[in-house]
């Protein structure tokens, strides 16, 4: 897992989120600590993503350094508001630590988890606008 920063102002953990989005899924991308002080960025935007019907959601996990309770919370409600409107959630970690959590609080198997992002989904590297 990566190392978490700060942000400068509060000098708290930084779960900045990007997105993106491929083939009609939307593709969320937390970074830093995902705790009780962070989770609530990750649930407005995904509650807002997890609105309409058939909606098609991955959330890249890659990034995050920590995870607590409140972060499973926020991907646990992501997942019942996904199933609720037929749509589907998929999370991506290559963590072994992420996947022991899963399985210690009984979560492994409940969500649909890959190690990377499928390739239709992956944007790759950067291009540089200006070739040499």
């Amino acid at each position: 897992m990566a190392l978490s920063t700060c942000s400068p102002s509060s000098g708290r953990p930084d779960a900045g989120l990007r997105e993106s989005a491929a083939a009609g899924t939307a593709i969320v991308a937390p970074h830093g600590e995902l705790d009780l002080l962070t989770a609530p960025v990750l649930a407005e935007r995904l509650d807002a993503l997890t609105a309409g019907p058939l909606p098609d959601l991955v959330v890249d996990l890659r990034s995050v350094s920590f995870i607590d309770c409140s972060g499973l919370s926020v991907l646990c409600r992501a997942r019942n508001r996904v199933l609720l409107r037929n749509g589907r959630l998929r999370l991506v970690s290559d963590s072994p630590a992420f996947r022991r959590l899963l399985e210690h609080t009984r979560l492994a198997g409940v969500f649909e988890l890959m190690p990377r992002l499928p390739r239709a989904l992956d944007p790759g590297p950067p291009v540089d606008a200006d070739p040499p």
